[in-house]
């Protein structure tokens, strides 16, 4: 099955403190626990993108942290400056910064990707130095371990987590199975498929 329906809720459902794109009153609403370090979170961003294209207004996608600092270790940088911008209203610019390819997450590049933006990027270095932003981010993963995250990314349709192969022809699948009423753009977008890789969990403050 494509869509776990056993002990696999969303504990936390999508409010107005989480990072979304899409109408807040779309049919349906696609979580994702993500880490910036992570290659298989890159390689999913064109996956979220195709889903955003085939379904359009039907789709509200929020982006939760999960940074996985044992095998990660710029991940939790890489989602405070992400916090820092969303601060100065410019997560998403971020979020689509961190995830362009390139591997350079520690600070002094931090930095530099808020000066890009034309952010505050002083505001963002004292952010960063007093980690201003730790508190949010430990919600989000202790969000995510109540709701059976153990590697990322991990995806939620509508509160179900989803199992089954992060590709985009098998995630719409699974989305047309709690919405036959979805309509989906063609042609589809030829976004990659990534492999599903589980790490040993971490405990979370």
């Amino acid at each position: 099955m494509m869509v776990s329906r056993m002990s696999s809720g969303l504990v936390e459902p999508v409010t107005a403190r989480d990072h979304v794109r899409g109408p807040k009153a779309a049919a349906l609403t696609l979580v994702e626990y993500g880490d910036f370090e992570c290659p298989y979170c890159r390689t999913a961003v064109e996956i979220v993108n195709g889903l955003q294209q085939a379904l359009g207004d039907q789709l509200t996608f929020a982006f939760r942290h999960f940074p996985m600092r044992a095998v990660h270790p710029h991940a939790q940088h890489a989602a405070e400056v992400a916090e820092a911008a969303a601060a100065q209203g410019r997560f998403w610019d971020m979020h689509d910064r961190l995830f362009t390819g390139e591997d350079a997450l520690d600070d002094d590049s931090l930095l530099r990707y808020a000066r890009e933006l034309s952010l505050d990027w002083e505001r963002v270095r004292e952010e960063l130095a007093s980690h201003s932003h730790d508190a949010r981010i430990g919600r989000d993963q202790l969000s995510g371990t109540a709701s059976g995250v153990a590697s990322t990314p991990t995806f939620f349709i509508d509160g179900i987590r989803y199992d089954g192969s992060v590709s985009l022809p098998k995630m719409l699948a699974a989305i047309r199975e709690l919405h036959p009423e979805v309509a989906v753009s063609e042609p589809l977008p030829n976004a990659p498929r990534i492999p599903r890789v589980r790490w040993t969990r971490e405990e979370h403050p």
